[in-house]
């Protein structure tokens, strides 16, 4: 699994996430659960592509600790 790149917006961070095209569903399904369990991501889009690569987008809620910081406020 390789991380390609994140994406912060006001509630949010994203990251994206590109399987390749080996990945069988049912590894990526794993991959993902795993990834969500001990990091706290939650899936919120998937796309397969004709050559078999899958680009995932997972998502969180941005912590209080760090909206503060970038609000200017130090908690």
């Amino acid at each position: 699994m390789t991380s390609a790149e994140a994406v912060v917006d006001d509630d949010w961070e994203y990251q994206r996430v590109q399987l390749p095209p080996g990945v069988s569903r049912v590894t990526a399904s794993v991959q993902l659960a795993i990834q969500a369990e001990f990091t706290g991501w939650e899936l919120s889009n998937v796309r397969l592509y004709s050559d078999g690569t899958r680009k995932v987008w997972l998502r969180r809620r941005r912590r209080t600790r760090d909206l503060l910081a970038t609000q200017g406020v130090v908690a």
